[in-house]
């Protein structure tokens, strides 16, 4: 597979879960960066990298008319004392086919948020918002929940939690991917079940377990 947009498109059939098994912790969010309404769909998308100084959110909503359909506008902000976005600003973003909002801070208007049904994943909601004083650059590399993301990384978020895949390894992680969940796929919970109390067996008869 070749096409980008296909191969971006191909991780949204990826468990976080399965990814994070791919990748080691350093490439996954933090528990405070979490879905703001339940049943939220996963989404997979080519990173569009924002930073927000504290109580500043100007290049956030600078970026929802500069991302490219797909994106996931990921923001570096560190500030849960003002709100990101709210509403009218999500409404836009899901209206010009942004996938989602993945932020290190909080939003508002939850309720219009969960009706429109746009994704965001942050660290919860607030009703004050923040300012718009302070110009940034944009698609700069930033840190979300404690992972370095940078522009075009492959973000994948779902109830489970929020992975970044690098840019240069995502061919690579994509077709591991599929080889592992395909595996997983042919195997009863006889036959893990089997293969898991080996292992543990194993590892305990290492340690001098003895029962």
């Amino acid at each position: 597979m070749s096409d980008v947009t296909d191969i971006v498109g191909a991780f949204e059939d990826i468990p976080t879960t399965t990814l994070a098994d791919l990748l080691g912790r350093a490439r996954v969010m933090d528990i405070g960066i979490r879905p703001l309404w339940p049943s939220a769909p996963r989404v997979a998308g080519p990173a569009f990298t924002v930073r927000c100084p504290r109580g500043d959110n100007l290049m956030l909503h600078a970026a929802i008319h500069r991302a490219e359909p797909g994106s996931v506008i990921v923001v570096e902000s560190g500030d849960v004392d003002y709100a990101l976005a709210g509403g009218n600003v999500c409404a836009v973003a899901q209206r010009r086919g942004i996938a989602a909002f993945v932020a290190d801070g909080v939003i508002r208007d939850l309720a219009e948020v969960r009706e429109m049904g746009f994704p965001v994943f942050a660290r919860g909601v607030m009703p004050i918002p923040g300012t718009k004083n302070a110009a940034e650059p944009l698609n700069v590399d930033v840190e979300c929940g404690g992972v370095k993301v940078s522009a075009g990384d492959i973000v994948v978020a779902d109830e489970e939690g929020v992975v970044a895949v690098p840019a240069a390894r995502r061919e690579e992680i994509l077709a591991a991917a599929r080889t592992k969940l395909a595996k997983e796929a042919q195997e009863t919970l006889d036959m893990w079940e089997e293969a898991h109390r080996a292992k543990i067996d194993a590892i305990l008869a290492e340690k001098g377990f003895r029962d």
